[in-house]
């Protein structure tokens, strides 16, 4: 299927709209600038033709001009060959107006005055200067090109005043007016380069966030899985060997729970992997579901730890997406149970309140240590619960009176909103 346009922002579930309906769909495709627009690449011309087209423009103008000037006044060859220089001279110094527009401008303003002092009255119009100034404004050196044309306009006034007849008011006032609308015309680009830049950099930005949250999402994914399986077929394989002598039956369970536990890891991960593959049947995520939290809950018990599930829902269900995060976290809970809690039992409970799904899943173990922290697979379940709207919260469970310690277990205590989506 073909490559959908480009669009950095994230989508509904929080990953990048150029993934793909069925999953990744690769960087922009070759030659697209990532923090562009594609309609500006589309339009833009090319920086080689934009910094020529002033040049090119300024010579077909200002040359024939003063070739024809200086025929047309009879001027001497020494003279007239100056001008022709001066109206070439000008366009010539654009080339270098990108690495050094103050000086530039600087410079044309120079040229722009001895050619109006060489030709006072029928001087041929100096476009280059008009272009410096645009430029040089566009790219932020204004102090320069005020400076430069401010000096270089009153020192014409003064001169030519001085050396000859004065200028009609309404040519000063005009030529104003043509100096100061360059400067205008300046600005106005600038803003619009600064709100391009910023559009790039804001859409880059969305594009690097869009990334990381792909990126923490299939990190989540993976250590839900990947860290259940792993502790499961631990503890599976040290009840069989520990009962492999003694107990053949138990620990052929051990084993087949061992295969089972295995195989849906498996499954789940390829799941998990196809969010960044191409093919057309990769699944976004596993199809995780309270359904299957029996056949979680039996691959958890063993001979000394027993999980149970209390459904209070009475077979009504909230959405694929409000399942999936629940099946995760009840997961992740008892993989932390099996691994740190020395717990004997563990129970699942699901039950509706008002709008809001509640699982909690209570455990005999040794609760939470005085100094404990939230590692990875807590922070994961607390995201899940954040992008639905939920929350989940760690407990722990008082003991019953007369007991030696104040607790005797812990509270895993999720609530998510029951028609929240993805």
């Amino acid at each position: 299927m073909p490559v959908p346009p480009w669009d950095p922002r994230p989508g509904a579930d929080g990953r990048p709209e150029w993934a793909g309906p069925h999953g990744w769909a690769g960087p922009p495709r070759w030659g697209a600038d990532p923090g562009r627009d594609p309609r500006e690449a589309r339009f833009r011309p090319s920086s080689t033709f934009r910094l020529l087209a002033p040049v090119v423009l300024s010579l077909l103008v200002q040359v024939p001009a003063a070739i024809g000037i200086a025929i047309g006044t009879h001027a001497a060859w020494g003279m007239g060959l100056l001008q022709v220089l001066l109206a070439a001279a000008g366009p010539l110094m654009l080339l270098a107006v990108r690495r050094l527009p103050g000086l530039t401008v600087a410079a044309v303003t120079a040229a722009a005055l001895a050619d109006l002092l060489l030709a006072p009255v029928v001087g041929p119009p100096y476009l280059a200067l008009a272009f410096a100034i645009v430029i040089s404004v566009a790219r932020g050196a204004v102090v320069w090109a005020v400076s430069a044309v401010v000096t270089g306009w009153i020192a014409a006034v003064v001169l030519v005043s001085a050396w000859g007849e004065p200028w009609h008011p309404v040519r000063v006032a005009f030529t104003t007016l043509a100096l100061a609308a360059c400067f205008g015309i300046g600005a106005v680009v600038r803003g619009r380069d600064e709100r391009m830049r910023r559009y790039r950099a804001e859409a880059m930005q969305r594009r690097q966030t869009a990334e990381e949250r792909e990126r923490v999402r299939i990190a989540r994914e993976l250590h839900d899985v990947i860290g259940h399986a792993l502790s499961q077929i631990n503890v599976q394989a040290s009840v069989g060997l520990h009962l492999m002598d003694r107990d053949a039956d138990q620990a052929r369970t051990a084993l087949a729970n061992i295969k089972d536990t295995s195989k849906t890891a498996l499954e789940e991960v390829r799941s998990v992997l196809g969010a960044i593959r191409t093919d057309a049947d990769a699944p976004l995520s596993p199809q995780a579901e309270l359904a299957e939290l029996p056949r979680l809950l039996a691959g958890v018990t063993t001979a000394e730890f027993e999980a149970t599930l209390v459904d209070r829902l009475d077979g009504d269900a909230p959405g694929r997406a409000v399942q999936f995060a629940a099946y995760r976290i009840v997961q992740e809970a008892l993989t932390n149970i099996v691994r740190h809690a020395e717990a004997a039992h563990a129970e699942v409970t699901l039950e509706r309140v008002g709008d809001v799904l509640r699982v909690t899943v209570d455990d005999d173990g040794s609760g939470l240590p005085a100094a404990s922290g939230e590692g990875s697979g807590i922070l994961g379940m607390r995201e899940r619960a954040a992008l639905l709207g939920g929350s989940v919260q760690v407990l722990p469970v008082p003991a019953p009176e007369g007991a030696v310690t104040a607790t005797s277990g812990t509270r895993v205590e999720a609530r998510l909103p029951w028609r929240a989506t993805a």
